[in-house]
């Protein structure tokens, strides 16, 4: 079965809009979003959901009125994507990425490794987070931070993906964590890669959507919660991330749009927490509150 891209060519403000109409209808359910600028000088930017071609007839049923609402006129093309592991093409010979301490590198760099550094090893194709993303090199630094600051006893990191973050989470405290994604194909190749770098016996790894799984009221409160994952489920889920911190702790978000910043913000802000640092990377922001 085929992947397909449904997609509309209009301005950056036109794809701004869509981006957010079409977050909040799709997102949930897992949907890949993007915006791409394509003509700089003519401003045209397209928008697109990816999705497989036996979802098209219920998606693009979705996806038409949106599209009317937020740019009359234009039209919903549509591309068939090819056949081409993408994460794995587009990591080719990418060097290994630095944030703070911590270098995450695939198997065949292990040897541009330098003494004293963390050394993650996540090789590509292996779920979302091998540091070459702005979130995911966000979030390593901003964990350095805090762990340089107080010590922490139990972290949950909410959105796994490929589980680098739990394990630079355990390469610098000896903390019990909780590792959870939606996403039970993640969470499989999250466990192989915390225990490739042998730090199994300390972290424990479901697959959960929200927080309504017994993992989390055996594993909380937590002193930590590291949550990179997109900016609307995050405001969502902040009452739910504020009932099982323990008190003092801290959150560390990621996954949010620089122009998303001030949303999710007041999001936790109802919530009790305040701002606390903020790390700009490539137009995304990695947020700590306490």
């Amino acid at each position: 079965m085929s992947q397909i891209r449904l997609f509309i060519t209009t301005d950056e403000a036109g794809a701004a809009r869509l981006l957010d109409a079409m977050s909040a209808a799709f997102e949930e359910e897992g949907y890949a979003l993007s915006t791409m600028e394509i003509d700089e000088k003519r401003n045209r930017w397209e928008a697109s959901i990816y999705l497989m071609t036996d979802e098209e007839p219920a998606i693009r049923r979705a996806f038409e009125p949106i599209a009317s609402r937020e740019t009359p006129g234009a039209e919903i093309e549509r591309e068939v994507v090819p056949d081409i592991d993408w994460v794995s093409k587009s990591l080719e010979g990418l060097a290994p990425v630095r944030a703070g301490r911590f270098v995450v590198h695939g198997s065949h760099d292990r040897v541009q490794v330098k003494p004293g550094e963390l050394a993650i090893e996540i090789d590509a194709g292996q779920a979302f987070g091998t540091g070459h993303h702005g979130t995911t090199a966000g979030c390593l630094e901003m964990i350095e931070k805090v762990l340089k600051r107080h010590p922490v006893r139990r972290a949950l990191d909410l959105g796994t993906g490929s589980g680098v973050l739990a394990i630079a989470l355990r390469k610098l405290a000896p903390a019990r964590v909780l590792a959870t994604d939606i996403d039970p194909v993640a969470t499989k190749i999250a466990g192989e890669n915390i225990r490739g770098n042998r730090e199994g016996s300390g972290v424990r790894v479901a697959t959960a959507r929200g927080f309504h799984k017994q993992a989390f009221a055996e594993e909380g409160p937590f002193d930590l919660v590291v949550a990179n994952i997109l900016a609307r489920p995050l405001m969502r889920m902040a009452p739910d991330i504020r009932r099982h911190l323990a008190p003092g702790g801290e959150i560390i978000l990621s996954g949010i749009l620089a122009e998303q910043r001030w949303k999710v913000l007041s999001a936790f802000n109802a919530q009790g927490f305040a701002h606390r640092h903020t790390l700009w990377r490539n137009g995304w922001v990695t947020l700590l509150l306490g």
